[in-house]
């Protein structure tokens, strides 16, 4: 059975959510790949604010191509999450609810996600197009000198995702 979630997603949601689910994800998410996670990290390091409020909100790894007619983006398939590894607990610290990407997260990663509350989704690679879809909408947050790999917030209606590690730790790619 799929889940159909609304966001901003609650505490009481993720507690919910377990290693497998198929989840529809409708509401807003952010956006950003390793450039971006490394100028939010350094901001973080340094004690200065972040220009993106991450609390409660969830990321979307991605990098999206230009958008065709009719489409508010071009596809926009998940990127490999390992290389946010190094940045993700320190947003995962600072009240970030959830991930989205593809593969699997090293330990540092999983122990922030029990310690916070938080859930790891996976979203499927090679459907860049059909994910595309499920973008209503989209906005340019900050660092857009960085083109697809700027911050964005994107409107989601029924995204697909499977929760690859839940708020206990469960994770479908140890299994």
């Amino acid at each position: 059975m799929t889940k159909k979630i609304t966001l901003p997603i609650t505490d009481e949601a993720i507690k919910e959510l377990k290693a497998g689910d198929s989840v529809l994800l409708s509401g807003t998410i952010i956006t950003g790949r390793d450039a971006a996670h490394k100028r939010l990290f350094e901001l973080i390091e340094k004690g200065e604010p972040l220009p993106v409020n991450v609390k409660g909100e969830i990321i979307y790894y991605v990098g999206p191509a230009p958008a065709k007619p009719g489409y508010a983006v071009g596809p926009a398939g998940p990127t490999s999450s390992y290389r946010m590894d190094k940045f993700t607990p320190a947003l995962l610290d600072l009240g970030m609810k959830g991930m989205i990407g593809k593969g699997a997260r090293s330990q540092a990663v999983i122990d922030s996600i029990v310690k916070n509350k938080a859930v790891y989704f996976a979203a499927v690679g090679g459907a860049a197009a059909l994910i595309a879809k499920s973008i209503k909408k989209e906005e340019i947050l900050c660092y857009e000198d960085l083109g697809t790999e700027a911050v964005r917030r994107y409107t989601i209606e029924d995204f697909p995702c499977i929760v690859a590690i839940d708020s206990a730790g469960n994770n479908v790619y140890a299994r």
